[in-house]
């Protein structure tokens, strides 16, 4: 049977793709889809998981559905499932195929912004492909641009060249679409924003100007001073590329230098997160660390009694901020969403400290704990920036310690126990052994992660506990 016969919707050009994992984006369908027929338009449902996909006719969508039903379809690595659309053509924000009526504006969406994001960086990249008037950044979900281009045409051909490329390889992924707006307003020239029509906006600090020879000189620089580890600049643009629709010439490779940390200072920004909406007796101060470490140095940790439920996190830098908005902003912890912005504070001040409900400060200090994982440049690059998922990885648990006991230590905490577990192998001389958790929801393993990840576990005559270390896992399943 097929998904077409179990549900009796009509065929339709459009198709209705579901179960996608998060981070996909529009080049990840299009490549996996292509292969049966001409693709027209493809419009993300990212908070659903789920995707529409318009093929240029009935033929094609039924190769799709048909195939999708038979054997399995892997897009970005994960099963797809294919229906047809109610629809018979998806209704686009603007009509690009008539540049005259479509938007100059588009909207750009950075995933897994390990690399700091600044006007420069985005000139660079957009301004070859098109005359960029305007370019602003705003991080309340994630990190976005809007950008202005001079013509409709740039807008179209931009949109087309980069949707899905990642900035610099492997990370920094933009995600294209047209905005709402249909004009941009700048006032003030800096890192989060700048009008290229009108230069006198520029504003310096005092002994400093804006110098953009320090961001983008002639080396590539390392981030290893600032332990993120080394990474081959590259915006990858082949010239057959699915990306590229139009016959303008379009640069094969498009390679910048990493900039200079240094350069990025700006008193707009901040290494201070503000975390609301954590549930008053479940969440703490070293909760909010467990999850929080996996996107940067924790340094401080405050919970506010002016604003129950609400915490400010200092990290080690503002891009550890940026991370930590892009992957945890609205995840759910213990029924509660949590809301993840920057704060206006550059520094947390051990200020009207109280007892929170569990009986544990509402202040601490976690810049020595040894728990932090961003400390050197080696012990940084073995961390994968990952969104939360059901898939927990554990390590550092000595080799006695059995999959009962580790289902025990959930109902012990009052914590999901786990549906699926994995252990790897070790080496016959490993201490420890590592492995993966599956669990019901994402939901679930987030919170056995705040509340386990960390955990001392004491073993039968050893002299020293082992500290139990979880994060998100790239698998999706087991």
């Amino acid at each position: 049977w097929s998904c077409y016969d179990a549900h009796r919707i009509a065929p339709s050009p459009v198709v209705h793709v579901r179960g996608l994992c998060e981070s996909v984006v529009e080049a990840d369908l299009v490549e996996a889809l292509e292969k049966f027929g001409t693709i027209c338009y493809v419009m993300m449902m990212p908070f659903k998981r789920q995707a529409l996909v318009e093929f240029d006719g009935l033929e094609s969508a039924d190769k799709c559905v048909t195939c999708g039903a038979n054997e399995a379809v892997y897009i970005a690595g994960q099963q797809a499932f294919f229906n047809y659309s109610t629809s018979k053509r998806i209704t686009r924000p603007t009509n690009s195929d008539d540049p005259s009526s479509g938007n100059k504006v588009l909207l750009l969406s950075i995933q897994n912004p390990l690399y700091p994001i600044t006007t420069d960086v985005l000139y660079t990249v957009c301004n070859p492909i098109g005359n960029v008037l305007r370019i602003v950044i705003f991080k309340r979900n994630g990190i976005q641009a809007m950008f202005t281009f001079e013509t409709v045409q740039n807008a179209q051909k931009a949109k087309a060249a980069l949707n899905g490329a990642d900035i610099y390889a492997g990370c920094c992924t933009l995600k294209i679409e047209y905005a709402r707006p249909t004009r941009l307003n700048v006032i003030r020239n800096d890192n989060d924003s700048w009008d290229y029509t009108k230069p006198y906006l520029v504003r310096r600090e005092q002994g400093k100007g804006r110098q953009r020879q320090a961001i983008l000189g002639e080396h590539p620089s390392s981030f290893s001073d600032n332990g993120y580890g080394s990474h081959c600049p590259l915006l990858p643009l082949p010239g057959k590329s699915r990306y590229k629709r139009s016959s303008h010439e379009v640069p094969e490779v498009v390679a910048y230098p990493l900039p200079q940390a240094s350069s990025y200072i700006s008193h707009s920004s901040s290494s201070v997160a503000m975390v609301s909406g954590l549930h008053p007796s479940k969440m703490n101060c070293t909760r909010v660390f467990n999850l929080f470490c996996l996107y940067g140095n924790i340094e401080k940790v405050k919970f506010m009694k002016s604003v129950p439920g609400t915490a400010l996190v200092e990290m080690g830098d503002e891009y550890a901020v940026d991370r930590a908005i892009t992957h945890l902003n609205s995840i759910k912890v213990f029924s509660k969403r949590l809301s993840v912005c920057v704060s206006k504070q550059h520094a947390v001040i051990p200020s009207q400290v109280f007892e929170l409900e569990d009986g544990t400060s509402s202040y601490k200090d976690f810049a020595m704990t040894r728990n932090n994982r961003f400390t050197s440049a080696g012990q940084a690059s073995k961390n994968i920036i990952q969104p939360p998922s059901c898939v927990l990885h554990f390590y550092n648990v000595p080799p006695c310690v059995t999959e009962e006991e580790l289902q025990r230590l959930c109902t012990e905490h009052d914590v999901p126990g786990f549906i699926k577990y994995k252990v790897f192998d070790a080496k016959p001389c490993s201490k420890t052994i590592s492995g993966l958790l599956e669990f019901d929801s994402k939901t679930h393993a987030v919170e056995v992660l705040t509340v386990l990840n960390h955990y001392q576990i004491r073993i039968p005559n050893g002299s020293n506990p082992y500290t139990l270390k979880l994060c998100f896992s790239t698998s999706s399943h087991l």
